[in-house]
């Protein structure tokens, strides 16, 4: 991804969600009302099956604001960096659908537990070209 391109186009996101910031190996989306961060961060596969040969992998996590402090929880992580793009767009359509009108930050926290990321993860090698 180029430095000076959004990781997803402004015109994809869904109202009151905006790029907050955005570096190499990270990018946090904002939305106004309720305030609420989702993240994307690529991070070492620690935790993953050795067989699976991963070194690194991306973690989905949002952050909300109560009045003296800010709580981070995970959402998930996925293997790609395109996976993160996509799981955090659907966050944000989910949030958008569901939680439209509300300033509750734990009614975000059970919208975001059920976005399922395993519809992301590839459902098998790509055919090769002959």
């Amino acid at each position: 991804m180029a430095a000076t391109q959004d990781p997803i186009p402004p015109e994809a996101l869904p109202p009151r969600w905006g790029l907050a910031d955005c570096r190499d190996e990270r990018f946090t989306y904002r939305h106004s009302r309720p305030p609420i961060e989702l993240i994307a961060e690529a991070t070492t596969a620690d935790r993953s099956h050795p067989g699976l040969g991963l070194c690194r992998c991306w973690e989905l996590r949002y952050r909300y604001f109560l009045a003296d402090r800010a709580v981070s929880e995970s959402i998930g992580r996925v293997s790609t960096q395109r996976a993160a793009i996509d799981g955090l767009l659907e966050c944000m359509h989910r949030i958008h659908d569901t939680v439209s009108t509300a300033d509750d930050p734990f009614a975000v926290r059970e919208v975001l537990h059920s976005v399922s990321l395993s519809a992301l993860v590839p459902s098998g090698m790509p055919a090769s070209s002959k």
